[in-house]
């Protein structure tokens, strides 16, 4: 997974347990995508200090991923639902099953896809 990716996931999850400068600095950095300097000239502070901030913000961020893992297991969960739905189409697609079976089947479909939106 690329690395801008990660970051941003991990602070879609974790953001909240981040001090409200960290992550004004994060979202400047990663979602705004302002340069060391204009964030720097923004908060009156040296690009160095910026730097050091989103170091150290990134690596909270992976510190809570490590303890937590919120994320590996929301990546499991979507895979399971996937094959899950994928199991079921090909159940329904052979048309081995009676009508009432196909409903329910394709019900369950229906439900385990709005988990995935």
């Amino acid at each position: 997974m690329d690395k801008i990716l990660f970051l941003t996931m991990l602070y879609d999850f974790y953001g909240d347990l981040l001090t409200n400068k960290q992550k004004e600095i994060f979202e400047l950095y990663y979602l705004n995508d302002l340069s060391l300097y204009e964030i720097s000239s923004q908060y009156n502070i040296s690009r160095q200090a910026v730097s050091d901030s989103i170091k150290r913000t990134e690596k909270s961020l992976l510190h809570y991923e490590e303890k937590l893992s919120l994320i590996e297991k929301y990546l499991n969960q979507r895979k399971i639902i996937n094959k899950t739905i994928n199991s079921i189409e090909n159940i329904i697609s052979n048309n081995s099953l009676n009508q009432s079976n196909i409903s329910l089947l394709s019900d369950i479909k229906i439900s385990l896809s709005s988990l995935l939106d």
